[in-house]
């Protein structure tokens, strides 16, 4: 509709519909794409289990954990789709096992015997699905609120673990690409500022969100989560055995686990050192070029290799009965990253830029920041504050995207008008996009809990409104503690555009 209203020629609107956050994006595809071909992913997530143990709180907490260390490389609804069905698995086998147990300590007295499993010199009964459990899903209301609180776990872990990375969410790849193609002097938001600024407020609200939500459903008792030593009970044993069974089942890690994990820590790597901040990254290598290699280079330069490096050796016999190898398969195929690839979300994310460069060429960006000058009577904080609520309400009826794409234009001519550094009102604003924790439809990881059967509708909105508020408070508190230094942001930047007299306040 622009190039018809004459507000943009096609040629600039076509332009926006690919950009650098797009090559990025495909860099980060083809890792999660192998992640999950060669089952990285649940290796990982098994193993941390296994580290914390196997009573509920510590249970949730280490899956939660696992989730939120998946959620920053891979994407939210992807993590939420690969953890969910094991601990679902966990959560069956920690309700059956119970009930087995049960029924092993009657048939022990009557003679009779039953199947069992010994671990450690201590019999407990194997459990199945098809088991004493078969008629009712839940034997306890403890079973249930378990069930409960498993599914949130991940539903949330996987949101938060999103918040960490530039690339753990598109959201933070949105504001990324707005923010550079508005800024493009600043040059302070890559991978490695991103993460020092919102890897202490994920670590807050996941511990936070973790208490909060044990509390909610199973209560809290510090005595008998810190009791060391403490004998393992048969249930707990069982649903230990559960997940060491599953991680064996895995096998030796592979040549191919080793390799894909090899380039998803020098791709890390390569994103935090090359321009770290307070020190010079790689990138002055090529100081010639300021600001040609991004992000999105380290991307999709290790993206690539996915294609190039073998799997496995194609062999053949000759007519001889010689094996010789006569091609290979690479990591990942073209077809399989474009399974993985979203591109609902890189066409959506296009016309977002598309909508944002028309707000600037039309005036409306600068029309909409004149209305909203009377603002900068309030405080600082209470604009913060308003815009995150904002944000956060709007979010739960929109999807993350959608949200930022749409409020993003507005709120920076906003904190221009204001003469508030626009980083004051973006960071959090963009952070509080993310938490969509209320209903099923606010965002994918949610609707993947949700299928499961085990919540409710206000279930999640109950516990939901209190990650919300513990989020809300936690971006609050970090935006006039340890990210006011790290942007300086009680000043009016020089790469911000001059306020003229008619706008300011």
């Amino acid at each position: 509709m622009f190039p018809m209203f004459g507000i943009m020629p096609s040629k600039e609107v076509a332009s926006a519909y690919f950009k650098d956050f797009h090559l990025l994006l495909i860099g980060v595809i083809c890792l999660a794409t192998s992640i999950e071909k060669w089952n990285l992913h649940k290796r990982i997530a098994l193993r941390m289990v296994m580290m914390v143990g196997v009573n509920p709180a510590w249970l949730s907490l280490g899956f939660m954990s696992s989730t939120a260390f998946l959620s920053m490389w891979l994407s939210n609804t992807s993590t939420a789709a690969m953890v969910m069905p094991i601990v679902e698995a966990v959560a069956q086998q920690v309700i059956s096992a119970e009930a087995e147990v049960e029924a092993t300590q009657m048939t022990y007295f009557s003679g009779s015997t039953n199947q069992a499993l010994e671990i450690d010199g201590i019999t407990f009964a194997l459990a199945t699905n098809s088991g004493t459990n078969s008629g009712n899903k839940y034997r306890t209301k403890k079973d249930h609120m378990m069930c409960k609180l498993m599914c949130l776990c991940i539903a949330y872990s996987s949101t938060i673990g999103g918040l960490t990375t530039i690339t753990g969410t598109s959201t933070n790849l949105i504001f990324a690409e707005h923010f550079n193609m508005r800024y493009p002097d600043c040059r302070c938001i890559n991978f490695g500022s991103w993460f020092i600024m919102s890897f202490p407020a994920a670590i807050i609200i996941l511990l936070l969100s973790w208490i909060w939500l044990q509390w909610f459903f199973l209560g809290f008792n510090f005595k008998e989560m810190f009791q060391c030593g403490k004998p393992l009970t048969a249930k707990q044993k069982a649903c230990a055995a559960f997940i060491k069974q599953e991680y064996q089942k895995l096998g030796p890690i592979r040549y191919q686990e080793i390799v894909t994990l090899v380039l998803f820590i020098v791709m890390a790597l390569l994103w935090f050192s090359r321009d770290p901040g307070f020190v010079s990254g790689w990138s002055a290598l090529f100081s010639e070029y300021p600001g040609f290699a991004t992000d999105s280079t380290v991307a999709l330069l290790i993206g690539l290799l996915f294609f190039l490096i073998p799997a496995k050796r194609l062999t053949k016999t000759t007519p001889t009965g010689e094996t010789v190898a006569f091609d290979y398969s690479p990591l990942i195929t073209w077809k399989e990253f474009q399974s993985f690839m979203p591109w609902d979300i890189a066409i959506l994310v296009g016309g977002g830029f598309a909508l944002a460069d028309g707000c600037e060429e039309s005036g409306l960006s600068k029309w909409i920041g004149n209305k909203l000058s009377p603002l900068g009577s309030l405080p600082v904080w209470l604009i913060i504050l308003i815009s995150s609520l904002l944000v956060t309400s709007l979010t739960e009826v929109a999807s993350n995207p959608a949200t930022i794409t749409l409020l993003l234009p507005i709120l920076s001519p906003l904190a221009e008008a204001i003469h508030v550094n626009p980083l004051y009102i973006l960071l959090p604003s963009t952070l509080c996009t993310s938490f969509a924790f209320l209903l099923p439809v606010a965002n994918p990881p949610n609707a993947i809990v949700f299928s499961y059967g085990h919540l409710k509708v206000m279930d999640m909105v109950k516990a939901g409104l209190g990650v919300n508020i513990v989020g809300v408070a936690v971006v609050m508190l970090g935006m006039f503690t340890w990210i006011v230094p790290m942007f300086d942001l009680h000043t009016y930047p020089s790469w911000a555009p001059p306020i003229s007299n008619e706008t300011t306040p």
